[in-house]
């Protein structure tokens, strides 16, 4: 998708009001005003109207309680408009903003691009199905040059995301995830780097060799560095993503239906940390970020690990395995401690962790815990309110802790049967020791159908709320 201002009017016409004073400056007949005017009466927020040689659209933004309802409503008539859009075939869209809401679109755009993202790699008729929208022009005065890039970067990132996240095993290894990763830094602009499965022995990452053993390909540790001339953090930001390309849950063994059957789905962590390097890189951030990703895949194979267990993490901390299935937080781990050798200021993960998270609240938010500063949390919620990626915290109380301590190790890879989310987040925990928060995504990673601007399989939710924390950082 390509986006850009236009000197004059190009293909179907977009124009964006919030009240009927606003009909004027579209040239109407007085019956189109009229007929407008009762269409909006009528509560229809999207009205067209057909100029033989061109299409025009007359999108009426709705009116959320909060200022960031509002910003999701244009989203959401954007994915409306993108179905209105195609069944017309329109190639090459001009989008006017008359509404009092500066950023409309923008937002608008936003949602229309991102509800226009396909995946048809292996669709034998892709090119009957795919979409014919392809440029998204905006009149000089409702969109500035700084937004436009922005827009172009985020909406770049987010298919980047989406395709990482929807391709299969098959051909998505932990090798081919680390391949996948070097192109997208060479496109983006930052350094890749990636341990292969002898310098990862040599490390002794043992959560992520442990996870490992029942495959025959081998891991992959894959280090991104955005670090531009110029930085504002003394200190590095550290992204860390689960790359578990798939996860049959091991020898305990995932049932099929609405579990393993979406299981390529469970490196969506590295695939958003991957978006967001690509993001960063484009806009330049003056920010000094490294992303680690721990990737394999989960197999029962005949030299697997099993329940029982006790395997040695790259700490030195020993851990008793009794689930094969929460193995993320085992290759996170890994990665957190490795995250120490950078001092770091702050560190976020981002993992398809629990069941549990998408449980308590289902595909609307991300569960969240860590021990960053009040102040951190309070942007990173602001975040997630302006991108409607929404932020719910769980508390980290040391009787968390308690339920994770073993008779026979340091730790157990599992607590009780309640509070699944938590003690998988306190023990993240134990191999930190820098400000940090744990993102779980497992709920809103990868959806089984539409859902307004949320394509079909990977959502790359979590990656805009990041990107727009980074944004504010740097202010």
């Amino acid at each position: 998708m390509f986006f850009r201002i236009h000197k004059s009017p190009k293909g179907q016409l977009i124009y964006i009001i919030d009240n009927a004073s606003q009909f004027r400056n579209i040239a109407l007949s007085k019956e189109e005003a009229a007929y407008l005017e009762q269409q909006i009466r009528n509560e229809q927020k999207i009205v067209s109207f057909n100029r033989f040689d061109h299409q025009l659209y007359v999108v009426f933004a709705a009116a959320g309680k909060e200022s960031y309802q509002s910003r999701e409503l244009l989203r959401k008539q954007g994915a409306e408009l993108q179905l209105l859009l195609q069944k017309g075939k329109a190639k090459e869209i001009t989008i006017t903003n008359l509404s009092m809401e500066p950023a409309a679109a923008y937002l608008l755009a936003e949602g229309l691009a991102l509800a226009s993202y396909q995946f048809l790699k292996y669709k034998s008729d892709a090119r009957k199905t795919v979409y014919a929208l392809t440029d998204i022009g905006f009149e000089k005065q409702s969109i500035t040059l700084k937004d436009l890039k922005q827009l172009q970067a985020i909406c770049e990132a987010a298919y980047l995301v989406r395709t990482l996240v929807n391709e299969p095993l098959s051909f998505l290894t932990a090798e081919q995830l680390s391949k996948e990763i070097a192109n997208v830094g060479k496109e983006g602009g930052f350094r890749v780097n990636v341990l292969g499965k002898a310098k990862i022995e040599q490390l002794g990452m043992g959560g992520l060799l442990a996870v490992n053993r029942g495959s025959i390909l081998p891991p992959t540790f894959t280090i991104m560095e955005h670090r531009p001339t110029r930085v504002i953090n003394k200190n590095p930001i550290v992204l860390v993503g689960k790359g578990i390309v798939y996860d049959t849950g091991g020898l305990s063994l995932k049932p099929t239906p609405n579990s393993m059957d979406r299981m390529k789905s469970d490196m969506s962590g590295a695939a958003l940390v991957t978006g967001v390097l690509y993001a960063a890189a484009q806009l330049d951030l003056p920010l000094h970020l490294v992303g680690l990703i721990p990737a394999t895949e989960n197999r029962p194979g005949e030299n697997a690990y099993v329940p029982g267990d006790v395997i040695t993490m790259y700490s030195g901390t020993t851990v008793e395995v009794l689930n094969t299935d929460a193995e993320g937080r085992l290759v996170l781990a890994d990665a957190l401690h490795y995250a120490k050798k950078y001092r770091p200021e702050l560190v976020l993960d981002f993992a398809t962790l629990t069941g549990a998270a998408s449980v308590a609240i289902g595909d609307v938010g991300m569960v969240t815990m860590g021990t960053a500063s009040d102040t951190i949390k309070q942007q990173l919620q602001q975040s997630g309110f302006n991108q409607y990626e929404r932020l719910v915290e769980y508390p980290l109380w040391d009787e968390y802790g308690d339920m994770i301590k073993s008779d026979i190790a340091d730790l157990k890879n599992i607590g009780g049967p309640s509070g699944g989310a938590i003690t998988a987040g306190k023990f993240l925990q134990h191999f930190t020791d820098y400000p940090w928060m744990h993102f779980d995504i497992a709920g809103v990673s990868h959806i089984p159908a539409r859902k307004d601007y949320r394509t079909a399989g990977g959502t790359a939710y979590g990656m805009r709320m990041m990107i727009d924390f980074l944004l504010n950082y740097c202010k």
